[in-house]
């Protein structure tokens, strides 16, 4: 039986992906299901670059706003909606469109991952945290690193929660966190395309994008969240952008010294993504976002449903 197709739009921070993405849904008879962590809470705009409702209102986008910034979303929590979501488009007779630049979330749709199955240990989670709060997240990520290499070289050395969680399956089951990971054939019949830009360009629009960010007002809605009792300490908050601005809503940092380091931390994480999806992949069709229209990945995403 033919399995459904499934269009993948994948790409760096700053790349343009929602800017490609929403015209190729419009002319496709699409919907865009985002596979972007930093989209799920609601009242998290700015920051995260979220699609505007002018943006959304053009094409149905699901996955985005679906949970409160205190709530955690699983990496299987997030596989089952969006091929929940994935189902729900094509029944309905149109064509979906994964759209993001976490590599995880999307390998974990596409590759047909199944996240190791082991419940939560609040009291073993709550003694890991605590290790993390009093020694550093960086060094529960470096003995991580000594035990198992290709976890840590997944997980970002500030991301607490998932580092607390490698480290919570090790300890209940024994095994590498890493070798946990199981993977069946994907159910879609894919075509991915990347998006990408050089280098220095993606990086100056990393930096004007930030310098925007606080011009929208990303210290408001950073003093919102916190009056809204959201503390700073939340895996929600402790992206990039949310906690630089929390720091200075505290004064320990200026504003200029928030801006430098959010554009140095948005540069490791594109360093970072490059290692989820490889420009020389063969199963990657890469285009040049700076120098190619969307008729042109348009053109070539109708001649793959043809040949498909």
């Amino acid at each position: 039986m033919p399995k459904p197709p499934l269009i993948v739009i994948l790409g760096p921070t700053a790349a343009g992906k929602t800017g490609i993405a929403i015209p190729l849904a419009e002319r496709l008879g699409g919907e865009i299901v985002s596979a972007d962590s930093r989209l799920f809470y609601g009242g998290m705009d700015i920051g995260t670059a979220k699609p505007s409702p002018a943006e959304r209102a053009r094409v149905p986008h699901h996955l985005i706003d679906v949970a409160d910034p205190d709530q955690t979303w699983s990496l299987a929590m997030f596989q089952g909606a969006a091929r929940q979501a994935i189902a729900g488009i094509q029944a309905r007779g149109r064509l979906p469109l994964l759209v993001g630049g976490t590599g995880q979330y999307v390998r974990a749709v596409t590759e047909g991952w199944a996240p190791p199955a082991v419940s939560p240990d609040e009291r073993l989670r709550s003694a890991l945290e605590g290790l993390a709060a009093e020694k550093g997240a960086s060094r529960l990520h470096a003995t991580l690193e000594s035990v198992d290499p290709v976890a840590a070289q997944r997980i970002d050395a500030r991301n607490v929660r998932r580092t607390v969680r490698a480290w919570e399956v090790i300890l209940i089951t024994g095994r590498r966190f890493s070798e946990q990971r199981g993977q069946a054939a994907s159910p879609y019949d894919l075509c991915l395309i990347g998006l990408t830009r050089p280098r220095p360009e993606l990086y100056d629009r990393i930096d004007a994008r930030i310098d925007v960010m606080f011009d929208l007002g990303l210290l408001d809605e950073v003093r919102g969240l916190l009056a809204r009792g959201y503390p700073p300490d939340l895996p929600s908050m402790s992206g990039i952008g949310y906690r630089e601005c929390a720091a200075v809503l505290r004064g320990e940092l200026t504003v200029d010294e928030a801006k430098a380091q959010m554009k140095r931390l948005t540069r490791t994480f594109v360093r970072r993504q490059s290692n989820w999806f490889k420009a020389n992949d063969p199963a990657i069709r890469w285009f040049d976002a700076g120098q190619t229209n969307v008729e042109e990945i348009e053109a070539y995403i109708r001649g793959w449903l043809a040949s498909h």
